[in-house]
């Protein structure tokens, strides 16, 4: 299913470790990008696919270390760390906005319509957790 969304043009932007038993996650690229798809991979398998509006690094911040109301970002960090503790890679993919494409004079957030066909397509676990 990874090669899918690399067909597409995602790419590796970074990569989670554990610090002190909390996940971080070091960006190589994109991390002041908005209009971002993007999907946390676990041992080679896609496994979440969301987007953001807000830059790169602020919204992977939330999974770093979420807020008590954030129970995506809790279920993710959660899930994060797990496969962290079992020595699985965890890898962020991300495909950015390049801002061109254009529904008439109305610019479409690539993101935005994306993602739900995605999910669809490719079913990541962690996506479908808690529905």
């Amino acid at each position: 299913m990874l090669n899918k969304l690399i067909q597409i043009g995602f790419k590796k932007a970074g990569d989670w470790s554990l610090v002190n038993e909390v996940p971080s996650l070091h960006i190589e690229s994109e991390a002041f990008s908005k209009n971002v798809l993007y999907c946390f991979v676990v041992a080679g398998n896609p496994k979440y696919v969301g987007k953001t509006t807000q830059i790169l690094k602020k919204r992977m911040y939330g999974y770093e270390k979420p807020g008590t109301s954030q129970s995506t970002n809790i279920k993710n960090n959660k899930l994060i760390v797990e496969a962290l503790k079992s020595n699985l890679s965890v890898e962020l993919f991300v495909l950015p906005d390049n801002g061109l494409l254009y529904f008439g004079e109305f610019h479409v957030n690539l993101a935005a319509g994306l993602e739900d066909s995605i999910v669809k397509g490719i079913e990541p676990e962690w996506n479908r957790l808690g529905k």
